[in-house]
C-alpha cells in the first residue's frame, strides 16, 4: 500500500515539476487575447483565426479550448506560414512580468 501512495504522489510531483519547464520560442510574439467565436481569436485588438489543429496551453502548461480563454490574458503566440495562430501560451504572472 506504501508502494502504491509513493508512486502516486511521485507522479503528481513530477506532472508539477514538468508544468515548470515551457520552451516558448524566443520569436513568439506577445498580446492580450480574447476569444471572440469559434475558431476566432482577437489578440491585441486584432482579429485573427486559429489554425486547424491550433494549441492553446495554460499558466499550468494544460491544453485549453478557446472558449476556456480569460479575456485579457498575457500571452505569447506563433503564426503559421498562412498567417493563422498556431501555438498560444497563457503567460504566468512571472512570465508576464518580464516584457
Amino acid at each position: 500500500m506504501r508502494f502504491v501512495f509513493a508512486l502516486a504522489a511521485g507522479s503528481v510531483l513530477a506532472g508539477a515539476a514538468y508544468a515548470q519547464f515551457r520552451s516558448i520560442p524566443e520569436a513568439a510574439k506577445r498580446g492580450d487575447i480574447r476569444h471572440r467565436q469559434d475558431m476566432v481569436v482577437e489578440i491585441s485588438g486584432k482579429v485573427q483565426r486559429l489554425a486547424p489543429g491550433a494549441q492553446i496551453r495554460d499558466a499550468s502548461n494544460r491544453l485549453v479550448v478557446p472558449t476556456a480563454l480569460p479575456p485579457g490574458a498575457p500571452v505569447k503566440y506563433v503564426m503559421d506560414a498562412q498567417g493563422m495562430v498556431r501555438q498560444v501560451w497563457i503567460l504566468t504572472p512571472e512570465e508576464a512580468a518580464q516584457r
